[in-house]
């Protein structure tokens, strides 16, 4: 076969070593066939970079090439890892590590690939017997006292994406200084020989892989079960639940759960609970978006199920919709965000917190009601940055303080929840089970959680929020989003629609203005996030995603307290949604 010839000579040195003897067959093959095929932009692309070890790990698509996801990456990633464990382990003892892993396709081979560099470079590793929900990592590494842990997933990503998630010793994502001084072992190993691996079943039998049995999963079970605060309604109940697991591991761990909280009526949808990553029923493997639950709806409608539920394919965020006058109403974050404070400040007695103050958790990109409803049953909400790892950290500092609050609850609108402090990132499994008590509750009452969200708009007034994520792939796309950040750093809008900007929010530098004139700091992590608050209430913010190709902007809109009745709220503000994200493009200059 003839050599192609490639304009970048870097990209021309890795392909040639790429196809050579030093890679396997099928490494080798899927090149060569790429080359036979004239599809050399697309062999571009996978050389003309390495694939980023970001601040939370790796994410990109399967397939051969330093910029793909595969097992020489992975191997170099751990090999990294490896490196700074042993240099700054966080505590002492032999060190040790968990691993597991989703449905994905090679998920299990970059599991065991992790498992056998970890091994062979001194670090003890406890590894899932199979798959496993991404919460499990992040307990196990505290059940077991482990140095880090790392998690093979790229969560509600499309089925040609695989990732990486590392974590901390105490069962967080990794944070500053940490995530940094990964990130520069990584960018060290540089080459195959720098990593050192053995055979995954020599790490096993010398006992330097420990396959865990389910005495992980009962522990688990036993924790999640600590949150359960309603036991006689839902044992009481007969309420109905449809579950879809959309073809990942909720399946293995979320329906027990259920069953052990009392819940008698659940019905898996039989298709969507085989585990397999092409999500081949699911339209979308992301529960975020509303296609993702049309077959379990589908299923709860011949049933008559009162709640479906549907977790992503590491089963760390879960969805919900909600049979309401005959019909199944989805829920977005925000609501779900919302409903679960009031729920969990309600039902947590003050006498069981050991003289703390209650604690919840939520982001800056979350809606204001979750701040509304803790000042309201006087507890403290602390807002961080986007992603769990931050209310990881507030979790972290709170239990640091003699007198800092106790943490009950965290939660982001990307249908990410913590009910308790078992672990210290998002768990679909424990979610799922507080979402489905307060279900019940509400049925024994003859309500439902529409009823229940309607009733807490009255209160505190009807919140309308949405989001707009527009994918930009590819070196052109990166330097797009980077033009609209420069933009709004630059020239940020005054106005938009007619109301002024009252309060503007630069995260990336930690300023915050009002009216212009800078009042104060953030006091949060620098981040290239721009908040602004206008002038009749609605708020707007914008941010590149942490792990994929967009930009996203948030939009929010909210009516006074008892103003009127909340359905009609609600479709008042709903009609105002597209003039006002218009509006806002428009003042920073995106056509979107």
């Amino acid at each position: 076969m003839s050599v192609p010839a490639f304009k970048n000579p870097e990209v021309q040195r890795l392909w040639e070593e790429w196809t050579s003897s030093r890679y396997d067959e099928a490494t080798r093959t899927e090149l060569q066939e790429l080359a036979a095929a004239g599809k050399h932009d697309e062999i571009e692309d996978r050389f003309y970079k390495a694939l980023e070890f970001g601040t939370g790990g790796l994410r990109g698509k399967i397939g051969a090439g330093t910029n793909r996801m595969n097992r020489y990456v992975v191997a170099r990633a751990t090999q990294g890892l490896a490196n700074y464990v042993k240099q700054h382990a966080g505590k002492p003892g032999p060190q040790s590590a968990v691993v597991s892993h989703d449905s994905r396709h090679r998920s299990r081979e970059f599991a065991e690939t992790t498992a056998a560099v970890l091994a062979a470079n001194g670090i003890n590793v406890y590894i899932s017997p199979e798959m496993r929900p991404t919460p499990w990592v992040s307990f196990a590494i505290r059940h077991l006292d482990a140095h880090t842990g790392v998690m093979v997933t790229a969560s509600h990503n499309p089925k040609e994406y695989n990732g990486y998630k590392v974590y901390w010793d105490d069962g967080s994502q990794v944070v500053p200084p940490h995530d940094k001084g990964i990130i520069g072992e990584v960018n060290k190993v540089t080459g195959e020989e720098l990593v050192r691996s053995m055979p995954f079943e020599e790490g096993v039998r010398k006992g330097l892989i420990n396959v865990l049995d389910e005495a992980m999963d009962r522990a688990f079970l036993d924790a999640v079960r600590k949150q359960q605060r309603r036991r006689a309604e839902a044992e009481a109940s007969d309420l109905k639940i449809v579950f879809t697991p959309l073809h990942g591991v909720g399946g293995t761990l979320v329906p027990k759960a259920l069953g052990e909280w009392g819940f008698r009526h659940v019905t898996s949808e039989p298709e969507q609970s085989k585990p397999d990553g092409d999500f081949p029923t699911a339209a979308s493997p992301n529960p975020e978006e509303g296609a993702a639950l049309e077959r379990s709806v589908e299923m709860a409608r011949r049933e008559g199920a009162d709640l479906v539920l549907a977790t992503d394919p590491d089963c760390d965020r879960v969805g919900i919709a909600v049979r309401h006058n005959d019909e199944y109403r989805l829920f977005n974050g925000n609501e779900v965000c919302a409903l679960l404070a009031e729920y969990i400040l309600e039902n947590t007695p003050r006498e069981s917190l050991g003289g703390r103050r209650p604690g919840i958790v939520s982001t800056v990109v979350s809606t204001p009601l979750v701040k509304k409803v803790a000042d309201a049953k006087e507890a403290d909400c602390a807002l961080v940055l986007t992603g769990f790892k931050w209310i990881a950290m507030q979790m972290r500092e709170w239990e640091a303080k003699a007198d800092g609050p106790a943490f009950l609850y965290g939660a982001e609108e990307s249908y990410g929840y913590l009910i308790g402090p078992h672990c210290r990132d998002k768990d679909a499994v424990v979610a799922s089970c507080v979402l489905s008590e307060m279900a019940a509750v509400e049925k024994a009452a003859g309500r439902t959680l529409v009823d229940r969200l309607y009733a807490l708009y009255h209160r505190l007034g009807t919140h309308f929020e949405w989001q707009k994520s527009v994918t930009l792939p590819g070196r052109e796309g990166a330097e797009q989003i980077k033009a609209i950040l420069e933009g709004v750093r630059a020239n940020p809008p005054q106005e938009a629609g007619g109301s002024k900007v009252v309060r503007f929010v630069r995260f990336d530098t930690g300023e915050v203005f009002e009216d212009g004139v800078r009042t104060g700091a953030t006091g949060l992590p620098k981040s290239d996030v721009f908040l602004f608050d206008f002038e009749n209430g609605s708020r707007a913010i914008v941010r590149p995603s942490g792990t994929e190709p967009k930009i996203k902007f948030y939009f929010f809109l909210n009516t006074p307290p008892g103003s009127e009745a909340p359905g009609d709220a609600l479709e008042g503000l709903r009609k105002k949604q597209a003039g006002f994200q218009a509006e806002f493009l428009k003042a920073i200059g995106f056509a979107g």
